[in-house]
């Protein structure tokens, strides 16, 4: 089982996107924190008064946001998508496709990403 803790402006915001993408919530502590899980993942979803979100010794504050991405293999990277544009999701590109299948990264509402990946048929 991992776990990945992403900071997240709004925790109720977050639990609705991620149920979009087929997470269920395991524990829920609004406004501070939430957990989701799917299949052998759980995310930890740390809103501001997280003991995760508290300015640290030397003045920096964590905050969502960045390139490092949990990753989401989905059969159909279409169907995913379009749940996830429901859900409110931010694309920062279309789909790419390379040598191992299909990517596409998105935004969660605190701007966190995530890359939806479809993988090449064999």
């Amino acid at each position: 089982m991992a776990k990945v803790r992403y900071l997240v402006n709004d925790v109720d915001a977050s639990i609705a996107f991620y149920e979009a993408l087929g997470f269920h919530v395991t524990q829920n502590m609004t406004p501070a924190i939430a957990m989701v899980a799917r299949d052998d993942l759980t995310l930890w979803l740390s809103g501001p008064p997280s003991s995760a979100a508290r300015t640290l010794t030397d003045g920096s504050k964590p905050a969502p946001g960045g390139w490092n991405r949990l990753v989401i293999e989905v059969p159909d990277i279409r169907a995913a998508m379009d749940g996830a544009s429901r859900a409110g999701a931010r694309f920062r590109s279309e789909p790419v496709t390379g040598p191992g299948g299909t990517q596409v990264v998105l935004d969660d509402p605190s701007g966190n990403p995530i890359e939806l990946f479809q993988p090449r048929e064999s």
